[in-house]
């Protein structure tokens, strides 16, 4: 499949190169692009639970397409290039850095349940954690110490990372704010490209955040993320076109 995008420079989708949960990565002749193909597989519990989200992909695509030309304006760097489908996004080749950085304003999901920590607790200031990206361990939570020992990243690395997830932080904050959604918390990856610059990388959705919606105090309501389908509350993609639609009408504000 041939692919447009920066007005009428082409790309065409080569072999595969890798397969994730929620996502498939696709070669191109530039070695330092790839496409990145949004599936509508839906995994939790580290993959323990499986399922489908009827148009998960293409609400997913659009939703990471806009929340990372926003960052990007703002001065976050990052691995998008252009949006040329409904379910396909042409990205610069990063090297994953095999961390999980999970950003938290409130207390929820497992932080509750290692903690002891009410649901909905303020966290003040914001907590940055580490998870090792490895399924086999569970993706197990990382200090710096552990981090440097694995040589996974090293001092200056972690430092950047902590500094731009709380960047980013601010930024989607503010944003989500305007649409009436509360960011709970969320994760991001980041990757070295091949002059080893940081940049944001994987995608922000749904899928990857915790987002409540202002409009209910209703705890089942108010949920319009994963946690639909981890919880079985019904109205998964409903709540993922809710969110896309927010988002939408922000920027068509502008």
């Amino acid at each position: 499949m041939k692919l447009f995008f920066g007005g009428d420079r082409m790309v065409e989708r080569q072999a595969k190169l890798y397969e994730g949960k929620a996502k498939i990565l696709y070669a191109t002749a530039d070695p330092n692009i790839v496409i990145s193909y949004f599936k509508d597989d839906a995994t939790a519990f580290n993959a323990q639970k499986r399922g489908q989200i009827a148009d998960k992909g293409v609400v997913n695509c659009k939703v990471a397409t806009h929340l990372l030309q926003l960052l990007a304006a703002q001065g976050v760097k990052t691995h998008w290039l252009e949006t040329p489908s409904d379910r396909e996004m042409v990205v610069r080749a990063v090297n994953i850095i095999p961390l999980e950085v999970v950003v938290r304003n409130l207390a929820a999901g497992s932080l509750c349940k290692q903690t002891g920590l009410p649901l909905g607790t303020v966290l003040t200031p914001p907590l940055v954690e580490f998870y090792y990206k490895n399924d086999d361990l569970g993706d197990p939570l990382l200090t710096r110490d552990r981090i440097r020992a694995m040589n996974l990243a090293d001092e200056a690395q972690i430092d950047e990372l902590t500094r731009l997830a709380g960047k980013i932080n601010t930024l989607l904050q503010t944003f989500f704010q305007r649409c009436q959604i509360t960011l709970v918390d969320f994760k991001l990856e980041f990757g070295l490209d091949s002059a080893g610059q940081i940049l944001l990388a994987d995608e922000i959705s749904p899928d990857t955040c915790r987002l409540w919606d202002q409009a209910t105090s209703d705890q089942a309501e108010r949920v319009l993320d994963k946690d639909r389908f981890r919880q079985d509350l019904g109205n998964v993609a409903e709540a993922y076109q809710e969110v896309l639609n927010r988002i939408l009408a922000q920027v068509n504000l502008k």
